[in-house]
């Protein structure tokens, strides 16, 4: 009785690069749901902010309920807190410590990185958005609109503040960057429209209008609030934004 011996050849190599992307994705997202100042930034601050100012009267919102004007504010403040400020500062200090360059240096091409990245983001901001609405339906929010203008000011809103987070991160040291970052946050959330209606800035309502934050805010509030048309103008301008920060972003980008 004779037996047969097979002959095994490995085949080394990398996976497929969507099972790569998705890994990197998964992996990336993890990391971020168990960073605590993460958290505060994507989640706590946000729902802070809308229960309060929903609940207690600080601030004049005009006329009709405090929370149909405040939910959509608090929706463009969580797409920032993931896409600009969150990433920011994780991607820094990820650039820093050199992962970025050991990463770089694996199977996984350097865009599939950044999509992983922008993965990550999204599959947050859908926590988010489905946890901060639910917040809002329950103290009374009573949104209307074109669901498919929604999604294109929160893809556009994505797009925008993740060119200018990466560029931040790939730009600055990472001490600078979350400073810059937590600075700009905070600075955005008094004058972007979010909380405070930019018609009470005066003569600045123009320029601040002009601000990423205050394009994504008030294009959802006029859709969910107003029940307004496509909101072509606030489109432009964070589509603009996407534009800008997402090519500096690819060109100024440094990986060490």
């Amino acid at each position: 009785m004779t037996t047969a011996t097979g002959t095994y050849t490995p085949k080394p190599g990398a996976a497929p690069l969507p099972r790569m992307i998705a890994a990197q994705a998964a992996l990336e997202t993890r990391m971020l749901l168990r960073n605590g100042e993460q958290l505060l930034l994507t989640v706590v601050i946000p729902t802070l902010l809308l229960v309060l100012f929903s609940s207690v009267d600080i601030v004049d919102t005009g006329s009709g309920s405090s929370v149909d004007f405040l939910a959509p504010g608090v929706l463009a403040l969580a797409v920032m807190s993931t896409a600009f400020t969150g990433q920011a500062i994780a991607t820094g200090f990820e650039r820093r410590y050199g992962v970025l360059k050991r990463l770089a240096s694996s199977p996984l091409p350097r865009w599939g990185l950044m999509a992983a990245k922008t993965a990550s983001v999204l599959v947050t901001e859908v926590l988010q958005v489905i946890l901060l609405a639910a917040i809002a339906l329950a103290l009374g929010w009573s949104p209307h609109g074109d669901p498919l203008s929604v999604l294109l000011l929160l893809v556009l809103g994505t797009a925008a503040f993740s060119g200018l987070g990466l560029l931040m991160a790939g730009t600055l040291k990472a001490e600078a960057t979350l400073a810059a970052a937590n600075l700009v946050f905070l600075l955005l959330l008094v004058g972007g429209g979010v909380i405070v209606p930019l018609d009470r800035f005066g003569g600045a309502q123009n320029v601040l209008a002009l601000l990423p934050i205050s394009a994504l805010s008030d294009g959802l509030r006029d859709v969910l609030a107003h029940g307004a048309g496509t909101p072509w103008r606030d489109l432009g301008i964070l589509a603009v934004w996407a534009v800008l920060g997402l090519g500096a972003a690819g060109r100024f980008f440094r990986w060490e």
